[in-house]
């Protein structure tokens, strides 16, 4: 029988299904302003914002966006006092594919900063539009 009602609103499943994640989607992405590569560049130029990298480690040293702060997202919680000084700076926090960056955002605004940018796509976004990256362990 359960089977049966699956065959026969499978069209009504599937947009139930998509709207729930749309919805979680669209609430992790407000924690912080999505911004796209090319978007990160006119503000790198016009701000200087600070860039967090929030990838662990082994991710952060094969290739990271240029005076990125290395800060995995497991420790962000405890190092948000080395933010301190950038409170009135704009921050850009990126991962792999912006889902940590954008759980990070919401942390980072828990804490008071208000300024905060979301890598749309992460790094991996910032390597598919042909902007540079660095290797190796050495951030900010």
């Amino acid at each position: 029988m359960p089977m049966e009602f699956i065959n026969q609103n499978i069209l009504l499943i599937s947009v139930v299904v998509v709207s729930g994640i749309g919805l979680i989607w669209s609430s992790v992405m407000r924690a912080g302003n999505a911004v796209s590569p090319t978007q990160l560049t006119q503000l790198i130029n016009r701000e200087n914002p600070q860039i967090i990298d929030v990838r662990e480690a082994d991710e952060f040293s094969r290739g990271h966006i240029a005076d990125s702060l290395h800060i995995p997202a497991s420790k962000l919680v405890e190092r948000v006092v080395e933010l301190a000084a950038y409170k009135e700076t704009p921050l850009v926090v990126c991962c792999a594919s912006g889902m940590r960056s954008a759980r990070a955002c919401a942390e980072l605004k828990k804490h008071g900063f208000n300024r905060i940018y979301n890598l749309a796509g992460g790094v991996d976004a910032w390597v598919g539009a042909g902007l540079p990256i660095k290797k190796g362990t050495r951030g900010k």
